[in-house]
């Protein structure tokens, strides 16, 4: 049902912010790829994402940032993954950064392990307060493994009949002219005035901002609650209902001819890589030191050096309880090796680990300084400790797990496409998803950007394209 209409629209990519990695996609990407669909993938989920409130870089989320790419990089037609969609929105929630920076090194070393070349990038909101050291932090380190493949902006600074100089964009296109990755425009689409006219697709895909900008996704497909939908769409069943914005994008895509660039001709930027921004009263992320990378090995082995512990597993009911435990027993001994402080550089061994290990870390902590083995709201045991704590610490990384796709391809019958072609099938929809606080990873629920990605920076162009919900 869509991607008639994203065939009708003239796009070539989707930008899809929620998925479901425990389901079988191979009929969706298939008919994707067979109208010439590119998708760039968030990776987060609501429901597994980095708090931009109580940031960490776990364990866990990195197992389920690794079973996503496991589920996706099987398809031909995943242009990028999106590692985080504006977590850090201000000030006071900078911190956030140092963890999904952490995150797009480790997601980008486990593809390479796999011999896939995939980029990996971050969506950023324009907060004037701190725009400049986000864009800095994420590509200033002096290995591009710890860097992002490329910078998103999310922008809605075009509104109505503004212009290319009266909206600011001009500024933007200055200010990105030296990057040293490519930049797109993850979302853009002011809705201040509708109906959309869309003036800004000329100069994203025209000589204003084609020789820096590579394309944008326009947000978004499907008509929500915040009225930025092309098209209303229900679930099982087959009508589309254009909104007034639909004709405009169509129109709009088809008065610009962009043109892309052949991986044989591709040179990467030359630009040099900005310093890694200062501890500030508003930038909370000390330079050149990001969060380790999660190792369940060392979870494991530091658990099992433990003389008391919490009995059982803390569930995700109680893990705001064993949070306070935690706090509350540190104000009296030291748990170093279970906190962070990131204006400082400081990332304990063990912060990674998931929240029954660091409140037992805790326990333990007490055990050994007080000789009670007592953990307040929970049950507590003296236990034998099989290792020794100062073993643990290097132990082997999550990046070596092996893919769980076990050489998996993806196979589609052609019975099944003509099925979807024909309507016997109903097509996916868009969700309930909202734009609110810039889309945050942690609150919005699916949505599709279109995308199109047009310049000299970025070897795969994506002319024309829309953010989802799905």
């Amino acid at each position: 049902r869509d991607i008639a209409s994203f065939k009708d629209l003239g796009i070539n990519a989707i930008r899809v912010y929620q998925t479901d990695y425990t389901k079988n996609h191979d009929v969706c990407m298939a008919a994707l790829e067979k109208a010439g669909i590119y998708v760039v993938l968030d990776v987060p989920a609501p429901s597994y994402a980095i708090n931009r409130a109580y940031p960490e870089w776990t364990t866990d989320l990195f197992a389920k940032f690794r079973a996503k790419v496991d589920n996706f990089s099987v398809y031909k037609n995943v242009a990028a993954y999106v590692i985080g969609n504006e977590v850090t929105n201000d000030d006071k929630t900078t911190p956030a950064a140092a963890f999904v920076k952490a995150a797009a090194r480790d997601i980008k070393a486990y593809l390479k392990k796999q011999n896939i070349t995939t980029p990996v990038g971050y969506a950023s909101n324009d907060e004037p307060s701190i725009r400049d050291q986000l864009a800095a932090h994420f590509v200033c380190s002096k290995s591009d493994d710890e860097n992002v493949d490329f910078y998103g902006m999310n922008l809605y600074n075009w509104c109505g009949d503004m212009t290319f100089e009266t909206s600011g964009y001009d500024k933007f296109v200055k200010e990105y002219s030296t990057y040293p990755v490519p930049v797109l425009l993850t979302e853009y689409g002011c809705n201040a005035q509708r109906p959309r006219k869309f003036p800004e697709v000329g100069s994203l895909y025209g000589s204003d901002m084609d020789s820096v900008f590579s394309g944008g996704f326009m947000y978004e497909y499907s008509e929500e609650a915040n009225n930025y939908g092309l098209a209303s769409v229900t679930y099982g069943k087959a009508g589309v209902e254009k909104t007034g914005d639909y004709d405009n994008f169509k129109k709009a895509l088809a008065s610009v001819s962009p043109k892309g660039v052949k991986m044989s001709e591709y040179k990467q930027s030359s630009a040099k890589r900005p310093s890694c921004p200062s501890v500030t009263d508003t930038w909370h992320v000390a330079p050149n030191v990001l969060p380790p990378t999660p190792s369940s090995a060392s979870c494991q082995c530091v658990a099992n050096s433990f003389s008391c512990a919490i009995k059982g597993n803390v569930t995700d009911s109680d893990a705001g309880k064993a949070g306070d435990l935690i706090g509350n027993v540190c104000k009296s001994v030291s748990c170093s090796e279970i906190q962070t402080n990131t204006a400082k550089g400081e990332y304990g061994h063990y912060a990674f680990c998931d929240i029954t290990v660091r409140a037992s870390y805790a326990v333990n902590a007490y055990y050994e300084d007080k000789k009670q083995c007592s953990a307040d709201g929970f049950d507590a045991q003296t236990v034998k400790a099989s290792t020794k704590a100062d073993s643990c610490a290097d132990k082997i990384t999550d990046i070596n797990t092996p893919s769980n796709n076990n050489g998996r391809k993806p196979t589609v019958d052609d019975s099944e496409l003509e099925d979807l072609e024909s309507g016997s099938s109903s097509g996916h929809h868009s969700s309930s998803g909202s734009k609110s606080a810039g889309g945050s990873d942690t609150g919005a629920a699916g949505s599709v950007s279109m995308l199109a990605l047009a310049s000299s920076q970025i070897a795969v162009v994506l002319a024309g394209a829309v953010a989802m919900m799905i």
